[in-house]
């Protein structure tokens, strides 16, 4: 006879847990779920309604539906207190596209690197001139750096 009430899950360890999603990805996949703040998930879904030109580009060309290797990549994920441009989870890859970089931007893009470095997440930045002048290099270099930090 099942219980009706099971006991709770032990809390999560720095915002992580080692199990997937029931309903995302398959047993063993050693993907890991990140927590993140709820109220970003309504900015995130607009973001994805307006993204910007070089946004749209990368993912129309390069990312969506496993263009790149296979592998998927999510766009606008909401991870922490920040919201990041494209997330693989199966490579534990960010890739931001930045704009025009201010000394506080560049700052506070410093400090959402760090962030996301310390759960283990790798980051590449690229700049929205970049992917639109130069999207065949920003493939190739995407290529040559998927599995290597």
């Amino acid at each position: 006879m099942r219980d009706k009430n099971p006991t709770p899950p032990a809390p999560l360890v720095r915002g992580e847990s080692t199990a997937p999603s029931p309903d995302k990805g398959r047993a063993g996949e050693g993907l890991v779920f990140l927590k993140y703040d709820k109220r970003l998930t309504a900015l995130a879904r607009e973001n994805r309604k307006t993204p910007t030109p070089a946004e749209a580009l990368i993912w129309q060309k390069v990312l969506r539906s496993k263009q790149l290797e296979h592998h998927k990549f999510l766009r606008q994920k909401p991870i922490g207190p920040y919201i990041v441009d494209f997330y693989c989870a199966e490579l534990r890859l960010v890739i931001e596209i930045d704009g025009d970089s201010h000394a506080e931007q560049a700052d506070y893009d410093t400090q959402r690197t760090e962030y996301l470095n310390a759960l283990g997440l790798r980051v590449i930045r690229y700049e929205n001139r970049d992917v639109i002048s130069n999207l065949p290099g920003i493939y190739e270099h995407l290529q040559t750096n998927l599995e290597t930090p």
